[in-house]
């Protein structure tokens, strides 16, 4: 079965995601819809060794408002999981 990333919250400039089926080591970073630019500074690693979670990335200062979506790269640097799109407002 494929990993995924089930749900994002936004508030407070912190986003909490739901994930199931990625793996200890594997990384999520946001990435801006309209660029494709991966945020580095919200880089963030799984570090539970159970395959379900939840992830939380505070935001930097310096993201802009607009569409986002967070990408998951497995422990070896490949495309794992992809977020639906949400805002950042």
């Amino acid at each position: 079965m494929k990993p995924l990333i089930s749900s994002i919250e936004v508030e407070n400039r912190v986003i909490v995601a739901k994930y199931q089926r990625l793996m200890v080591g594997a990384k999520v970073v946001l990435v801006e819809k309209a660029s494709g630019r991966q945020l580095a500074e919200t880089a963030t690693r799984v570090a539970s060794p159970v395959p379900v979670g939840a992830l939380r990335i505070r935001l930097p200062e310096a993201i802009e408002p607009g569409t986002y979506f967070l990408r998951a790269f497995n422990g070896h640097g490949e495309d794992a999981a992809q977020s639906a799109d949400f805002e950042i407002g």
